[in-house]
């Protein structure tokens, strides 16, 4: 299994096109009324998981019916319907996991689904969370590979640790050399690459890589 797709309850109109997507996953995957927000965007959840107390009865039955593998679980649990999904995901031993519908609303929702890009880490899953002006990515010391992407144009580094040491930045706009980045430091906020590919570095730290667009 190469790509997991895998859509939270996230407000749609944070959704990106997902016809863009389409082609590239091998399974997608429904956390609790994502798989009602899969089937309302025309594609069929292969699995659908989760305790679905934010649905209707209706709209319950509506996924149960058109769900590939349908898994309801009690309501009081000790995981998220989003960390179901990924266990879900984890079975398949995919390449790459991509997380649709987990930003917007509550806070604390979202930035414990950024740290979540570091539980796939640590498997050694390329985890990516995208909505519709964000991709988001995160990467470990050494020497990564960076493209351009037209519609996520801007790009920005922030420390996932407290520091990143050796920061080098190469084919950007604002290129950098040997550089400490810390907790709170804007100095790898809304970079450009000059060219369709450039490539970032450093020696010590966890990196969020952040391609993004405006409105």
């Amino acid at each position: 299994m190469s790509h997991v797709a895998i859509m939270g309850n996230g407000p749609q109109e944070l959704l990106p096109e997902l016809s863009r997507y389409q082609s590239i996953m091998d399974v997608w995957i429904g956390a609790d009324r994502g798989s009602l927000t899969l089937l309302e965007n025309g594609i069929t959840p292969d699995y659908a998981v989760g305790d679905f107390d934010s649905m209707s009865t209706e709209d319950k039955l509506n996924v149960q019916r058109h769900a590939n593998v349908f898994a309801s679980y009690p309501s009081e649990k000790d995981e998220t319907d989003l960390e179901i999904a990924l266990n879900k995901a984890y079975a398949l031993n995919p390449e790459k996991i991509y997380l649709f519908g987990v930003t917007g609303g509550r806070l604390d929702h979202a930035l414990i689904n950024i740290q979540l890009l570091y539980a796939m880490k640590n498997r050694t899953i390329t985890g990516v969370i995208i909505d519709r002006q964000n991709r988001l990515e995160i990467a470990g010391p050494g020497k990564h590979n960076i493209s351009h992407d037209a519609y996520y144009p801007t790009i920005s580094f922030i420390p996932h640790t407290r520091l990143v040491k050796g920061m080098k930045l190469e084919g950007f706009y604002y290129p950098l050399t040997d550089k400490t980045i810390s907790w709170g430091s804007t100095r790898c906020i809304s970079n450009k690459l000059i060219s369709d590919f450039g490539t970032f570095s450093f020696n010590e730290g966890i990196l969020l890589i952040i391609k993004s667009r405006d409105v």
